[in-house]
């Protein structure tokens, strides 16, 4: 056997696939506007929204990754801390904490 044969490469993580998606304009600056509100880019807005589809239409396939989150990658979180230093996502209180409102005085 040869020194190449002897070792298998570490599989890699599945790339993303890149699309090329005509749309009609008005549908791309609804579309726009609707990711701005959820403050998401279009083409996350646009993988939410096929993700919601598949789901509810019981297609989205089981291996699916979850959707990549923003701003740079998270080290890899220890064993049992799926979010990466006992830190909620974005938009969650952490557990056991009451979500946080304005205030006394009503800000």
């Amino acid at each position: 056997m040869s020194e190449q044969g002897e070792r298998t490469p570490a599989r890699q993580p599945q790339r993303r696939k890149q699309v090329l998606l005509r749309l009609d304009p008005l549908i791309h600056d609804a579309l726009a506007r609707w990711a701005d509100d959820e403050l998401r880019s279009a083409n996350a807005q646009i993988e939410f929204l096929l993700r919601k589809a598949l789901s509810e239409a019981g297609r989205l396939p089981r291996g699916a990754g979850a959707i990549p989150r923003r701003g740079r990658p998270p080290k890899e979180p220890p064993a049992g801390e799926p979010h990466g230093k006992g830190k909620p996502p974005a938009g969650e209180p952490p557990t056991g904490e009451p979500p946080r409102g304005p205030g006394p005085g009503g800000g």
